[in-house]
């Protein structure tokens, strides 16, 4: 395990820290939030929760569907999931054993309730410890900045959907290729330097998905919707020109967007 990913995920607890209100880890999707006054704790909530409905949207679910979620983290996304997705089963699988043990007590009244339709299990984006082909749908929310192998991550999500399921995956990529992307995001943004966040052109994901086989590859930016609400959440503490500030710097420089990636497996 990346030691950026051990130490942020488990000692630090990054899901316990107030930015990330409601434990959703992630940078929110802010479209449906008004901008302009003082935001709260329930707008942050919010936007976290629309992002990953945006991806289940796109992920075009079928009637009583089976989902993979890679990188679940604290497993809120998972009870959002079953919550809003009628008879969904969702399975949560994540890298780091201290964040599934979050998981399973944040949730565990859910999983006395519901044992069938909710399960975590420990396993790396690029070797899934579960069947092929059992899923209707595999759905990652801000994870895939952390993994070190997108065409191993593309092969194993290949291997597990079923015929005509799904992938939709969100996450911060880099616009280009340029040489120069990752010493820029290095200079900017302390997740990047640190080894957190790697850099990598989207388009890599991208190509990724369509050399395991999978059709329709499609990446949506979607940063306009998230870039500007998250500065502004982020500005109740810290100041202008300190380095989380400079996530929107970057998108602004053309540097760094936030995209929606779907993909189908084929019939």
């Amino acid at each position: 395990m990346n030691p950026a990913v051990r130490d942020t995920y488990g000692p630090a607890d990054l899901g316990n820290n107030p930015v990330f209100a409601g434990g959703f880890i992630n940078f929110g999707h802010w479209q449906a939030i008004d901008l302009d006054r003082p935001l709260d704790e329930a707008d942050r909530i919010r936007s976290q929760q629309d992002l990953y409905r945006q991806v289940l949207r796109a992920a075009a679910l079928p009637d009583e569907p089976e989902i993979l979620e890679v990188g679940c983290g604290l497993g809120m996304g998972c009870a959002l999931t079953l919550s809003e997705c009628g008879r969904a089963t969702v399975t949560g699988m994540d890298i780091h054993p201290e964040q599934l043990q979050r998981a399973r007590d944040t949730h565990a009244d859910l999983l006395r309730r519901e044992p069938d339709r909710l399960r975590f299990v420990q396993g790396a984006a690029e070797c899934m410890p579960v069947e092929g082909k059992g899923f209707d749908a595999v759905i990652s929310v801000e994870a895939a900045q952390h993994f070190p192998d997108l065409r191993a991550f593309a092969e194993e999500t290949s291997r597990v959907l079923r015929p005509g399921g799904r992938a939709a995956f969100a996450s911060f990529f880099t616009v280009d290729g340029a040489p120069g992307r990752p010493g820029e995001l290095a200079a900017l943004l302390d997740t990047f330097a640190n080894g957190l966040d790697i850099a990598r052109p989207v388009q890599q994901l991208a190509d990724a998905l369509t050399g395991a086989g999978l059709a329709g590859v499609h990446v949506e930016s979607i940063g306009r919707h998230v870039w500007p609400g998250w500065d502004r959440w982020l500005s109740r503490w810290w100041a202008p020109e300190t380095w989380p500030r400079n996530f929107l710097r970057a998108y602004e420089r053309g540097i760094l967007d936030y995209y929606l990636v779907t993909a189908e497996q084929p019939r």
